[in-house]
């Protein structure tokens, strides 16, 4: 075990990895390693060995939750080896590997576990995504009992050895040739039962309560990543170690800005006589007013693109874009003057279609095509 690497490091991942970031990155190491397309390398089977092995682990919740917090100790199968029958190896995993794999002994004997890790969703709107911000959020937690220090028991009082285990926390139940061992169900694992339980936490060794922290959100950050918290989940059981808080961050939807990646979007109304003749407007950044020049004959639907207006995620060094997509407004609530300025239009076109209307044309063109077919 010593001369093993750790399996985050194997797999090129940092201890908060998802499950599909480490499915991804073994599979990537599977097909660059895989003896198949190595035949001669011996380096590349080993390689593949442990990617294998580190996913294997890291795959499976319950191993990595024992390997987070115990390491290579927490996941070996060979703990207490040599060649021993069942039985042996059931007492060898009983004795050895099962106090390491459940979080140890604690006091008096009981065996302690990791708090469950939390999740919470934390929303905040898109420029403080862009520009990071930190905040306190209120969380629910299961504290330690200061009243029994965890242990459950009444202060004066101490839990004794279960009559039924023996304080092993196992039973072995004989079935032929075959020994089974399994969780006590009287002091289901601990090995202790409290025959007088602390009045504050009931026997549990934690109590509920609600605690503030603070949070800090770096800039860049994008709807469903995760900040964690180290330890701040709940609290352990028997002196065990907490688990952590996992901060999701949920984007409120903008009023302007859609954001994809590192690059904003937008859209822009414009009016029919800029579309048509051209000229300069104001379009909203999150750094303030920028200008854009419109060119003559703008059709609806064009896309802008200004460099360096996005937002600079938090893997990456340069900020994205900002695409204005531009909408030409049809005009309402029209007055005489500018109803018969429209129809002069219209017939002017109609003399002249082919030549004002060229996307009216191709249009119909292709209708044409399409019936005569």
């Amino acid at each position: 075990m010593a001369n093993k690497r750790d399996y985050y490091e194997t797999l090129g991942l940092s201890r908060d990895a998802s499950e599909e970031d480490i499915k991804k990155s073994y599979r990537k190491l599977a097909m660059k390693h895989h003896p198949d397309r190595n035949p001669d390398s011996k380096d590349a089977e080993e390689k593949f060995k442990e990617a294998k092995e580190a996913y294997e682990m890291l795959s499976d919740a319950d191993k990595r939750r024992a390997y987070d917090s115990y390491g290579h100790a927490g996941v070996s199968q060979n703990a207490g080896g040599g060649e021993q029958g069942f039985g042996g190896f059931s007492e060898a995993f009983g004795d050895i590997f099962g106090d390491i794999f459940s979080g140890g002994r604690g006091r008096g004997g009981q065996q302690v576990y990791r708090g469950a890790d939390l999740r919470y969703n934390l929303e905040i709107t898109l420029e403080q995504a862009a520009r990071g911000t930190e905040t306190k959020i209120r969380i629910p937690s299961l504290d330690e009992c200061k009243t029994c220090d965890g242990s459950g028991a009444k202060p004066g009082t101490k839990a004794k050895t279960c009559h039924t285990c023996g304080g092993v926390g196992q039973v072995r139940m004989q079935q032929g040739f075959f020994s089974v061992q399994q969780t006590c169900p009287t002091c289901h694992g601990t090995g202790k039962f409290i025959p007088e339980p602390c009045g504050v936490c009931s026997g549990t060794g934690r109590v509920k309560n609600h605690k503030t922290l603070s949070v800090k959100i770096p800039s860049g950050v994008d709807d469903g990543d995760r900040i964690r918290l180290a330890g701040e989940g709940e609290a352990g059981m028997n002196g065990g170690p907490s688990g952590d808080l996992y901060v999701v961050v949920q984007l409120k939807e903008h009023g302007v800005f859609q954001r994809h990646g590192a690059d904003l979007h937008c859209e822009m109304p414009i009016s029919f006589s800029i579309a048509a003749l051209g000229g300069d407007i104001s379009i909203p950044t999150l750094d303030g007013e920028a200008k854009i020049k419109i060119p003559a004959e703008t059709q609806s639907g064009q896309v802008f693109r200004l460099r360096g207006k996005g937002i600079k995620p938090v893997r990456q060094s340069t900020p994205g874009d900002l695409m204005c997509h531009v909408v030409v407004e049809t005009p309402v609530r029209l007055t005489d003057r500018q109803k018969d300025l429209l129809r002069e239009l219209e017939e002017i076109n109609k003399a002249d279609g082919d030549k004002h209307n060229p996307r009216a044309k191709g249009f119909m063109d292709k209708v044409k095509a399409f019936f005569a077919g």
